[in-house]
């Protein structure tokens, strides 16, 4: 551990003062304690961080309102949702190396801007297109946020321990704000219209732009490598087609049209891995990958966060339209669950010290994999305290495990590439909230359709509505005679709760595979690799 703290950043004795992440000025001999002005710089950097994860999850509440106004089809109500983490992920690992280039409070300040700006339009969209249109933009500003945060907290924090506490409390804060989402979605749809839950930006970052310049050194890589657009866009036509490849087999079934985007996509990944690999300046050195603390973090990341999404995507319609609590009620009975996924996430911090990862990170995703096997079998139950158990175990699993796994990832890599880094630690959080409603959601609307059965008198756009989603059926079932609507609501609400048996089966199955990465691969890199 000693020679993996001698070999970082210059520590932040100045905080106003512009910093350089090199090893250059470092003196071995010395370990670096960051003082309590950096405490304050962590404060201020977890309002992004906060932000986006709100952002990630905020519109599964505010989904029902927005499917009553806008009337999306079940493929744009999944774009809805996924079209901010898609072209997020597929823009983080570019944007981490445009603020290791140019430097990375500059882009935590851009991108800060442009993101109050859209949160702004996407609250008054008039269309559902519009809506995925804004929700895209977003997700463009929000990767200049994420990577930032991360890799600034490497330049701040130098000491491996005090960087693992702020490490911790950045996780905390990202899972917090992932399952905040629901309850602040909740409050402001019971008072005001859906577009609110985007406004919510203009708050939050507005402060940011006072302090970050006060508290938050700039850093950036001494030696950065050149500018490289084929890549970038490499990263997106990778991504894209196979999320779409995703969805269209989970809700249309084996087609030509899916499987040809799933392998286009790969053609992609791979031209990208390969360019990398052949570049003397990659935008992401996919040789990390080959150390196993840092791929296998990268992977437990991926299925936790695809758990997490996919979870609440379904609990939240649950909660509202089968269960009937309002948004408030529904985002309340998620608290729990909140607060445990946040404790977690420091209480492991200490453990971390004295057990290894590829003992602690398992044990915590069992606890994830119990929580989903809890509402596979109770779905049906009337009490809303399964849901509440389940979200408990699933938030301690995930919040131990993310904390620790991020934390090797970081340490895993050179401190020049903190930003790119971070960037790919980004990269996994968001690509799993994009599967998770991909994958997830696209096989419940699919056991959703195939197990609802709609009276013979509706209409042909009364059917096409009440078949295509759950709030689409329940607001068909308020314009019907009082017994058949009735049997219209019973029947969504079977054939719903029928896909999420099927979908948390799938989830207890990510957090075992996740459980079984982790077993193999972590290890901590301080005993294998001086950074």
């Amino acid at each position: 551990m000693e020679a993996e703290m001698t070999n970082t950043t210059e520590p932040v004795t100045q905080p106003i003062e512009r910093v350089t992440n090199t090893a250059a000025h470092v003196d071995p001999g010395r370990t670096s304690r960051a003082p309590r002005r950096a405490w304050f710089a962590l404060v201020v950097l977890m309002l992004p961080v906060l932000l986006v994860s709100v952002d990630n999850t905020v519109l599964s509440f505010a989904l029902p309102a927005i499917s009553r106004d806008l009337a999306p089809t079940a493929a744009q109500q999944l774009w809805i949702i996924d079209a901010y983490p898609l072209v997020l992920a597929g823009l983080l690992v570019a944007m981490g190396n445009a603020g290791d280039r140019f430097g990375r409070r500059r882009l935590l300040l851009i991108g800060s801007t442009g993101f109050a700006v859209v949160s702004i339009v996407a609250a008054f969209a008039p269309t559902a297109e519009a809506l995925i249109s804004a929700r895209a933009a977003l997700g463009f500003f929000g990767a200049m946020l994420m990577p930032s945060t991360l890799s600034l907290l490497r330049a701040v924090f130098t000491d491996r321990e005090q960087r693992r506490l702020a490490i911790a409390i950045w996780a905390s804060g990202f899972a917090a704000g992932s399952a905040l989402g629901p309850l602040v979605g909740g409050l402001l749809l019971e008072h005001f219209a859906w577009g609110s839950v985007f406004l919510l930006a203009v708050p939050v970052l507005v402060p940011m732009f006072v302090l970050v310049p006060l508290l938050v050194p700039e850093s950036r890589d001494p030696a950065p490598g050149r500018i490289d657009v084929l890549s970038t866009v490499l990263s997106l036509a990778a991504m894209g087609p196979i999320v779409y490849g995703i969805k269209s087999l989970a809700t249309e079934g084996v087609d030509g049209f899916g499987v040809q985007a799933i392998v286009l996509g790969t053609f992609c990944a791979l031209w990208f891995v390969r360019r990398q690999l052949r570049s003397g300046s990659p935008m992401l050195d996919v040789r990390l990958f080959r150390q196993g603390s840092f791929g296998g973090a990268v992977l437990v990341n991926l299925f936790s966060v695809i758990a997490l999404v996919g979870f609440l995507y379904f609990v939240s319609q649950h909660l509202q339209l089968i269960a009937g609590l309002s948004p408030v009620q529904a985002g309340l009975a998620l608290v729990p669950g909140l607060v445990a996924m946040i404790v977690a996430g420091l209480v492991v911090v200490p453990i971390a010290r004295r057990v290894r990862p590829r003992v602690l990170v398992p044990v915590a995703l069992g606890l994830s994999a119990a929580g989903y096997l809890v509402i596979a079998l109770t779905t049906s139950a009337e009490s809303i305290a399964p849901i509440v158990v389940a979200f408990v175990l699933l938030g301690v699993g995930i919040g131990s495990a993310e904390t620790v796994s991020n934390e090797l990832i970081l340490s895993s890599a050179p401190p020049a590439k903190a930003g790119a880094a971070s960037a790919v630690s980004e990269t996994a959080y968001e690509l799993g909230a994009v599967l998770g409603t991909a994958v997830l959601g696209s096989i419940l609307a699919s056991q959703f359709r195939a197990g609802i059965v709609l009276p013979s008198i509706l209409t042909d756009a009364q059917a096409d509505a009440a078949r295509e989603t759950l709030a689409g059926a329940v607001t068909v079932s308020e314009q019907l005679p009082g017994a058949i609507g009735a049997e219209l609501a019973a029947s969504a609400a079977h054939a719903f709760d029928g896909g999420v048996v099927v979908t948390s089966l799938i989830g207890v199955a990510l957090m075992v595979a996740a459980a079984i990465v982790a077993a193999v691969a972590l290890r901590n890199p301080g005993s294998s690799r001086a950074e």
